[in-house]
């Protein structure tokens, strides 16, 4: 397949994972808080392999100020989160119970939009650059999708939003991914450098800042354990696709 098509594919799979997390969050035997401990745990390590590993080297070949692009994606997720997000932690399952004031899910949706626009910026960035690339970013992403959804619905509901309202919040998220890979594959390549930087900045904060000290909370060492197994799946994807020559 074409590197267009790679991209559509992937950036389908994250926006559905998306939606799914959405469905889940407003089902009555929705996922535990430890399961969804250990999907964050997983994906906080695949990310963090992905975005040291090989969106940073590859961003920095390609854009002599790479590091500048990655400070600024790092800062734009931070401003975003803590500015619109105020009180939000990704990952965070929001009970009904605990019931938190209305603007919080509205402000949420706002940060966390951008976050998915630049997930999709970030796979047709990859595949722009490299099949292989493409292959192993669009992974990090899917693998955050689904908690993703699930927090936003959430929220949405905590917030004192209807189960509709929950999951069309999930859905918007899935489009930002789309309309961000749309835009990225338009940009061409020409911008494909810019998009990597960008989004390396954006990993490395959901990935160290977000996800991480969800789960390093807990003292139980598993969650850890399954921080590695992520960072190891991403070293066997990569190992496996250079075997396949797949470039």
């Amino acid at each position: 397949m074409t590197g267009h098509l790679w991209t559509i594919v992937f950036a389908l799979l994250a926006a559905l994972a998306t939606a799914a997390g959405g469905v889940i969050a407003t089902l009555p035997g929705r996922l535990s808080r430890r399961r969804l401990s250990h999907m964050i745990a997983f994906g906080a390590g695949y990310i963090l392999a992905a975005a040291l590993v090989s969106l940073m080297p590859e961003s920095i070949e390609l854009l002599h100020n790479a590091p500048l692009w990655i400070f600024v994606g790092y800062a734009l997720a931070h401003l975003f989160e803590h500015t619109f997000t105020s009180h939000f932690h990704f990952g965070e399952e929001t009970h009904h119970e605990h019931v938190v004031a209305p603007s919080v899910g509205m402000t949420a949706l706002v940060g966390l939009v951008l976050h998915a626009f630049f997930d999709g910026v970030a796979i047709a960035s990859g595949f722009l650059v490299t099949t292989s690339l493409g292959v192993l970013v669009s992974l990090a992403v899917v693998l955050h999708k689904l908690p993703e959804g699930v927090t936003i619905a959430s929220l949405m509901v905590a917030s004192g939003r209807g189960r509709k309202a929950a999951r069309n919040a999930a859905s918007l998220l899935a489009v930002a991914t789309l309309a961000g890979a749309a835009c990225m594959g338009l940009a061409g390549g020409g911008f494909k450098g810019i998009g990597l930087a960008i989004s390396c900045g954006i990993a490395l904060y959901v990935a160290a800042t977000d996800l991480m000290p969800e789960f390093n909370q807990h003292p139980e060492r598993r969650y850890s354990v399954t921080a590695l197994v992520g960072v190891l799946l991403y070293f066997g994807v990569h190992g496996l696709m250079g075997r396949l020559g797949i470039h």
